[in-house]
């Protein structure tokens, strides 16, 4: 398959927003706030490079160098009880400031805290695999290798997990264009049935918010209903209440002479 030109952050873009939502700005606490993240940073920090550390969201995040990713993984699972890795990827940062910024989300069931571990690295830089703290590294090292890139040596099978092998490009780059490319569109019809077959089923549909009036069985339209899998019609709907015969348990029926339609939000 032909490789991805590169296309900056494609993904900046919004496809589909809310243009109500506001975004909330969490607040920033020093560790010494808590007790118990307090005493985990002095020990921390007396071991290892702590660039930065604060509570964020009811959580201590704590910035290590890469170099030191498995000692403190290590340190943080033996000696502070952070014995649950739930979580770990990265993000893609390319374009701002040229890294990935990866991430590791550890629970102390014994504390009832959590700790998030978080360092930068280059693009063609390595990271140490985790596999030996944490069995539950092992499919998420491999995500993460699979969806962005990054390599991690001393894993046991670095391997694609979601995608296929012979697949190009990293799906959850901002460089990846978020319905594919041409070559994503062709490429389960070339390998189930061949390319000669390009003309007679024609290309995927990979956007996910697409409606087709005529499907009649996954979607309802106001003023155009039909009963479930009929043939639709550009004909305005004769049905008038939206509830099935019988009625749902205290729910009052709705009738179509009395449904509105709203221009915006209130």
């Amino acid at each position: 398959m032909r490789q991805y030109a590169n296309r900056k952050n494609v993904q900046k873009k919004e496809y589909y927003s809310d243009r109500f939502r506001i975004s909330p700005s969490l607040e920033r606490l020093s560790p010494e706030g808590d007790e118990v993240f307090a005493q985990d940073f002095i020990k921390l920090s007396s071991k290892f490079q702590i660039n930065d550390a604060h509570i964020e969201a009811g959580q201590m995040v704590i910035w290590i160098e890469p170099k030191d990713n498995v000692k403190v993984l290590k340190f943080l699972k033996n000696s502070l009880f952070y014995n649950n890795l739930s979580e770990m990827s990265a993000v893609d940062f390319l374009s701002e400031r040229g890294e990935f910024e990866i991430f590791y989300q550890m629970l102390s069931m014994k504390k009832r805290r959590r700790v998030r571990v978080k360092f930068s690295i280059k693009e063609q830089e390595e990271i140490k695999s985790a596999v030996e703290v944490y069995k539950s590294a092992d499919w998420a090292e491999r995500e993460m290798y699979d969806m962005f890139g990054i390599v991690i040596s001393g894993h046991p099978y670095m391997k694609r997990i979601l995608m296929p092998d012979d697949w190009s490009g990293y799906p959850l780059r901002k460089t990846y264009p978020l319905h594919g490319d041409e070559a994503a569109q062709w490429y389960e019809i070339d390998q189930l049935f061949g390319k000669e077959y390009r003309d007679i089923i024609g290309p995927e549909i990979r956007d996910s918010a697409l409606i087709e009036k005529e499907n009649t069985r996954g979607y309802a339209r106001m003023g155009h209903e039909v009963d479930f899998g009929e043939p639709y019609s550009d004909a305005p709907s004769k049905i008038g209440e939206y509830q099935e015969e019988n009625g749902v348990f205290l729910v009052k029926k709705i009738k179509k002479s009395k449904s509105v339609t709203l221009k915006k939000r209130h």
